[in-house]
């Protein structure tokens, strides 16, 4: 095993903030003497099915944990996932339910052995769940009375809310003490998260000294901006890319990123070294490389990572197949679709056509993408809002430039305008 010297240097690299260092290197030294693995900790609520690119920068660190002999604790937030982290929230998250967090989660475990070492011997995967769901009211009301409320109010994202008079629900507040507890019971060397998550890691260092536990050291990571290449990548705006999802929507989706945001993937979504960064900085600013062969380079490797050289080479084939051949992709789904409409001539207003064949999710966002130029029908721009569309025939529909869905009669399921029912129209 390396020296704890040389271990910190390893696990500094790319390390935002360390709390706190010296605490960090006694760890790794002690540990190094009494010839034990330090716990290392990091919690991903399931709110959403996929773990994204911005999960990668800390799911990747924990593997560097992992090749030094230590071990990782995967927490999967069944419980804290019905509470929502309030982290950069203007207004309380909507509530999941426990099903449907656990119908989130069910694909977590898979998709974190794309990057962690599943060696039961260096990685823990349990749910908070195992430890919430046996809490009786008094250990409620004793974790509770381990944090006071003017501390918490202290917290950014609750301080403004309660300037600007927005509510904030009691169930929020326990928010950062559940991810602390979480700390407490898995009694973590360390704990990852990003720095937004600043607040939350340093409540579970308060925790464990009030439970009689020796506190983490918190290991704060860059936040990785989305494919707008402004908010910070979350599953809660959409602007993320899964690590999950098939290669050519990873590689559609790296493509779509603004040049601006090229050397930043490099750096934090990809295994590139800073050199190799640099590089990408440079070029971009000498101005003698195209931005769209960096994004191609960039894609490539992303896919590769996650989904391997030969699921590449089709994603790549098949966007140039699209964007610069102007041609279709290899499968196109064919969806049901259950629509009002007009049964003698099956005419169909397009709006609703788009939400209920799944490229829109409204009204209001079908007539926006119509009137930004963004819908095509059968090859040609759609520029009426009003125009219906006659189902009885087969259809390609298009909405952007990667997304496609073919209208097929036999999937059509019509309600008669005023009906109660509808039935196929072939």
């Amino acid at each position: 095993m390396l020296s704890a010297r040389e271990q910190l240097k390893i696990l500094m690299e790319g390390v935002v903030e360390l709390i706190k260092v010296d605490e960090f290197e006694d760890k790794l030294e002690r540990a190094a003497r009494e010839g034990r693995q330090l716990v290392v900790k990091q919690g991903f609520d399931p709110s959403a099915p996929d773990l994204h690119l911005g999960h990668a920068i800390g799911l990747r660190k924990l593997r560097q944990f992992q090749d030094l002999g230590h071990k990782v604790v995967v927490i999967i937030g069944d419980y804290t996932g019905m509470v929502g982290d309030p982290s950069e929230r203007a207004e309380t998250r909507p509530r999941l339910t426990h099903e449907q967090v656990l119908a989130n989660a069910a694909s977590y475990k898979e998709q974190v052995f794309k990057i962690v070492d599943p060696d039961p011997a260096r990685l823990e995967i349990v749910m908070n769940g195992s430890w919430f769901s046996k809490m009786s009211f008094a250990d409620v009301m004793e974790l509770a009375g381990k944090y006071t409320v003017a501390r918490i109010l202290e917290r950014d994202d609750f301080s403004e809310r309660f300037r600007s008079e927005q509510p904030i629900s009691i169930h929020e507040l326990f928010y950062p003490l559940m991810q602390g507890y979480d700390s407490v019971m898995i009694r973590s060397d360390v704990e990852l998260g990003a720095t937004e998550q600043k607040f939350n890691c340093l409540v579970g260092r308060e925790l464990m000294r009030g439970y009689g536990v020796e506190p983490q050291v918190v290991m704060l990571l860059p936040v990785l901006e989305g494919t707008d290449g402004v908010r910070r990548m979350s599953k809660s705006t959409g602007n993320y890319i899964g690590i999950s999802e098939p290669p050519k929507e990873i590689y559609g989706k790296t493509m779509s990123i603004p040049d601006t945001a090229i050397a930043r993937y490099f750096e934090l979504a990809t295994t590139c070294s800073e050199a190799e960064a640099e590089a990408v900085r440079r070029a971009l600013a000498d101005g003698r490389t195209n931005p769209r062969d960096l994004k191609r380079k960039l894609a490539r490797i992303i896919v590769t990572m996650y989904h391997g050289s030969q699921e590449t080479e089709q994603a790549e084939e098949e966007f140039d197949r699209i964007f610069a051949k102007h041609g279709l992709p290899d499968e196109i789904p064919e969806p049901e679709v259950h629509v009002e409409g007009q049964s003698d001539r099956g005419a169909v207003w397009i709006v609703p056509l788009l939400v209920a064949a799944g490229l829109a999710r409204s009204n209001g966002a079908a007539r926006r993408l119509i009137e930004q130029g963004g819908i095509r029908l059968d090859g040609n721009v759609v520029t009426d809002v009003d125009s219906s569309v006659a189902v009885y025939d087969p259809h390609l529909l298009q909405a952007g430039k990667r997304r496609f869905v073919r209208i097929v009669p036999d999937n059509v399921f019509l309600t008669a305008e005023g009906a109660s029912g509808g039935r196929r129209k072939k």
